[in-house]
């Protein structure tokens, strides 16, 4: 079964250890993710998240670096199509090479000039995650104590991204800041990698009234493999994320939920779930609980449809 991911850490990994290499499987003891792994496991298409980490400089030539990364020492390989449109996502669908697609997790380094996303549009960013957990000058973060939204430049920005066709990724919002970007939005929204809170009651995962708002959207909820986004205080296992999965069903997320993992973002995996190749373990799961329509609906054709009906047809 193909399968596409909306999230993952490689790009920071490959930004802090220029020794690593995405495409040589002999790394794979210090990457979560690797071009071999993605291929053993049929994946259709991969988003790579550009997110500066705390020991880098929060500037514009540190996004431009990780976009550099990303084109040189991600996709910049016979098995792999850059996407950046819609007729790329079908090229993937008609192929067995990994698409890539950049993702832009938090927009401290633009400082404010919200003209720059139009250059990371034309760099081929489709997706953008206005703050990580803090306060920036967009939004307020998930883990801000003050339950701030939007600043004014942030509403532009949001404005900005959806002129432009950067889809707003939601995961790391605080509340208000979810709610402003909702309601601001023409466009639909995606939390790319967060869960559902009545399940495990962390700040990142998402309230029923929120998994019901990107379902009224038309959005994406990206399941991930966080081990505390998945249980509470106790070690997570792949029938856990069927909590989560049962209760957003529930709330008639059928057609929103797709596959978030995060891999390379965090320690200590799931037991069994550290690499993709381990996705076909979880797929397995899932076909022994739920109708093979659905498993491939979170495995692949809820992100496949999101994609080609919000990415422009052609660059």
């Amino acid at each position: 079964m193909r399968k596409i991911d909306f999230h993952c850490d490689v790009i920071s990994k490959l930004l802090v250890d220029h020794s690593l290499d995405f495409h040589k499987e002999h790394f794979a003891s210090r990457l979560d993710v690797t071009l071999q792994a993605l291929l053993d496991a049929d994946y259709m298409i991969q988003v790579f998240a550009v997110y500066i980490p705390s020991n880098h400089p929060k500037d514009m030539v540190t996004v431009l670096k990780s976009i550099d990364i990303f084109y040189e020492r991600v996709a910049k390989h016979p098995n792999m199509i850059v996407v950046d449109s819609a007729i790329d996502v079908e090229r993937c669908k008609a192929t067995n090479k990994v698409g890539a697609i950049l993702s832009l997790e938090g927009v401290d380094g633009l400082q404010g000039h919200v003209f720059m996303a139009s250059i990371l549009y034309r760099l081929g960013v489709r997706f953008a995650g206005l703050t990580w957990n803090a306060m920036n000058w967009a939004a307020d973060g998930v883990m801000e104590a003050s339950g701030a939204g939007l600043s004014s430049l942030g509403r532009s920005f949001v404005e900005k991204c959806n002129e432009l066709g950067i889809t707003i990724d939601v995961s790391h919002l605080s509340e208000k800041s979810f709610w402003d970007v909702w309601q601001l939005s023409s466009k639909p929204i995606i939390a790319s990698h967060s869960n559902a809170k009545a399940i495990c009651n962390h700040p990142r995962n998402l309230t029923d009234d929120q998994i019901r708002a990107i379902v009224q959207c038309e959005g994406l909820i990206g399941l991930t493999y966080v081990p505390w986004f998945v249980t509470d205080g106790q070690m997570a296992r792949m029938e856990d994320l069927m909590k989560h999965i049962n209760h957003m069903l529930a709330l008639g997320a059928e057609n929103q939920l797709v596959l978030g993992s995060d891999f390379d973002g965090f320690d200590n995996n799931i037991e069994g779930l550290r690499t993709p190749r381990d996705v076909n373990d979880l797929e397995q799961l899932l076909l022994q609980h739920y109708e093979r329509e659905f498993v491939e609906k979170l495995m692949w054709r809820n992100a496949y449809q999101f994609l080609i009906q919000n990415l422009n047809p052609k660059r």
